[in-house]
């Protein structure tokens, strides 16, 4: 039996998970978490085998989250299941310790053989973000700009290409503002960009922008 935790904060794609999974008879779900810190909590607390997490929910989130999650329990499968369908998202999410990625939109029809693969301990990836981390290893000095941007930089970006205010950048990412300000200038800096238009531009040109959940 494999037990696996569903982190989401919306209510209704945790059923619609629950339902999907209803009717595989090897999978257990043993509990939920609407944020990061209910995340970390059953993460303390034990007693499953893999975490189902969304990449945006409020508190601690994304590749930040993932990274705590790996330094407390090393040995737990953790497959992400996020609205993000661009590969530098999976990329980031691996390197920091998932196992496996899978976009909402195909969840109906690969969820469970995604749970069940990542659960024996095999990778769960698509072929577009396999090729990408090749790439990664082959050219590592062949990089855009958005790459050379550090894990947090890169979520501020995101937030802040999506429409997102400093301040709610703040609040989501429980940062102070005048911390997500600091991120906003280095990331102008090392991309060589003077505005908040530049950022827009580049990251439709690149294919960065996805649907951010409020």
């Amino acid at each position: 039996m494999i037990r696996i935790v569903i982190a989401d904060d919306h209510t209704i794609m945790r059923e619609g998970l629950k339902r999907i999974l209803d009717g595989a008879p090897d999978i257990d779900i043993v509990g939920e978490a609407i944020n990061g810190f209910e995340v970390l909590s059953h993460i303390r607390q034990g007693g499953f085998d893999l975490l189902l997490l969304d990449l945006s929910m409020p508190g601690r989130s994304g590749v930040d989250l993932i990274r705590q999650i790996r330094s407390e329990s090393p040995k737990l499968a953790i497959l992400i299941l996020t609205m993000h369908e661009e590969e530098q998202y999976a990329v980031r999410a691996i390197r920091a310790g998932a196992q496996g990625y899978l976009t909402k939109e195909s969840a109906g029809t690969q969820l469970v053989g995604a749970i069940r693969k990542v659960a024996s301990g095999r990778p769960y990836i698509s072929t577009e973000v396999a090729e990408q981390l090749a790439l990664n290893i082959m050219t590592p000095h062949e990089q855009l700009l958005h790459k050379q941007l550090s894990d947090r930089e890169f979520e501020v970006f995101s937030s802040l290409v999506s429409g997102k205010s400093i301040t709610e950048i703040a609040n989501t990412l429980h940062l102070s503002v005048k911390t997500v300000s600091t991120h906003k200038t280095r990331i102008m800096q090392k991309m060589g960009m003077t505005s908040l238009s530049e950022m827009v531009q580049y990251a439709v040109a690149h294919r960065l922008l996805s649907p951010f959940k409020s």
